[in-house]
């Protein structure tokens, strides 16, 4: 069986028919994000590192699952695993409205959080990845770039979109349960419950039978040098997406929620401007160049004197974490057989997972030792130990050729 590649004229089309449903789930993730260190530590009294991991442990979870999607994609269809995060998705905004009830029981309504928070994180592999298996199944392995592209302009424009809107429900005034931190999960439960019909007017695509199994072990060890440079960009957004908000709180700021959206927004318009740079240039090439970027946005977070330099670095941050998947990422999936691309992404994921997930807590510990700008100058450091892998990759492809 060989992808079905649709007309040009129509990928674009096609691309978006099944994007939206990364689109949705990460509007979810953007609006818990951008509150849910904020109730951990000042309405449940935890202390930040705490708060860090209740941000970081969706990701984990993510990484814990990873595989079994991968798995599920290849054997039962694309289709079947995003409406099954779809419910997951569901599930964890009803969890999370939950606990803005149990705050006179802090140990419980974190519970409730962390619970929420790990469905979340099932909900993201099964749809995120499955999302973009789908796409080139339907639009065929010559615009996998294109595909891993739109999936990130849903990605962290979702993102975007949701952390001002979390940000206006969680300070809002009054009992309704349309507003404070229940707002937010009922929001997020309504979302990914738009989703369940729109997937299923969508055509599946049938399972690739495999030629030989391949294990997950297998398969990592594929993508593994692609993977680590992923994974040591992606300590920077692990900082910012759990620990940003707790950031501008201790200085006295507003606008970390305008901070988020501009990460997301830089990183989409980076993705619309600069995609088609991977294929002229070389993934590693422009993978290089965006952790540059990216270390330069996050020096700029760690010397920022005001909310304003502060904004600036994460917007330097997202424009060079923007091109950095797709980059890498077309070249992990050349490495194994069509049949296998579910695995493949699944195993390339897998280093964005643990780096985010690990990176919450353990750089939490960090602030009462060193503070913010030791925090934010150790993740650019983590951004040029992958300009240097980067690098090796090069310099290995060169030596085969």
């Amino acid at each position: 069986m060989t992808d079905n590649t649709p007309p040009a004229s129509s990928v674009v089309k096609t691309i978006l028919a099944v994007v939206v449903f990364t689109l949705f789930c990460y509007c979810v993730i953007g609006l818990q994000m951008a509150v849910t260190p904020l109730f951990v530590r000042e309405k449940l009294g935890f202390n930040s590192a705490i708060a860090g991991f209740a941000v970081s442990v969706q990701y984990l979870a993510t990484f814990a699952t990873r595989a079994g999607a991968g798995h599920r994609i290849d054997h039962k269809g694309p289709k079947y695993v995003v409406l099954v995060g779809l419910y997951a998705g569901i599930a964890c905004g009803v969890l999370i409205a939950a606990s803005a009830y149990l705050t006179h029981w802090p140990v419980l309504a974190l519970l409730c959080v962390l619970a929420g928070r790990i469905t979340l994180g099932f909900a993201e592999s099964w749809v995120a990845t499955a999302v973009i298996v789908w796409n080139i199944r339907r639009v065929g392995a010559a615009h996998t770039a294109q595909v891993i592209s739109w999936n990130g302009v849903c990605s962290y424009g979702g993102i975007a979109l949701g952390a001002p809107i979390a940000t206006v429900l969680y300070q809002a005034g009054g009992t309704s349960v349309l507003t404070g931190f229940s707002g937010v999960g009922l929001l997020c439960a309504a979302l990914m419950a738009i989703g369940l019909p729109l997937a299923l007017k969508q055509p599946a695509v049938a399972p690739l039978p495999a030629s030989q199994p391949v294990s997950f072990m297998q398969t990592l060890n594929k993508v593994w040098p692609f993977g680590m440079a992923l994974a040591a960009g992606s300590v920077g957004f692990g900082a910012i997406s759990a620990l940003l908000t707790l950031y501008f709180s201790d200085q006295h700021w507003g606008g970390a929620a305008l901070a988020l959206t501009l990460f997301g927004t830089v990183f989409v318009l980076t993705r619309f401007g600069f995609t088609r740079q991977i294929m002229r240039r070389g993934g590693v090439n422009v993978a290089f160049i965006s952790l540059f970027i990216e270390a330069l946005g996050l020096m700029v977070l760690a010397y920022a004197p005001t909310a304003f330099w502060a904004c600036v670095g994460a917007a330097l941050s997202g424009a060079g974490f923007s091109l950095l998947f797709p980059a890498l990422g077309v070249g992990a999936v050349e490495r194994v057989g069509p049949e296998n691309r579910g695995a493949a992404i699944g195993a390339f994921c897998v280093f964005l997972d643990i780096a985010i997930g690990v990176s919450g807590p353990l750089l939490g510990l960090i602030i009462p030792l060193w503070g913010y700008g030791v925090l934010f100058g150790i993740t650019a450091l983590c951004a040029v130990i992958g300009m240097a892998m980067c690098y090796a990759l090069n310099t290995q492809k060169g030596l085969k050729t």
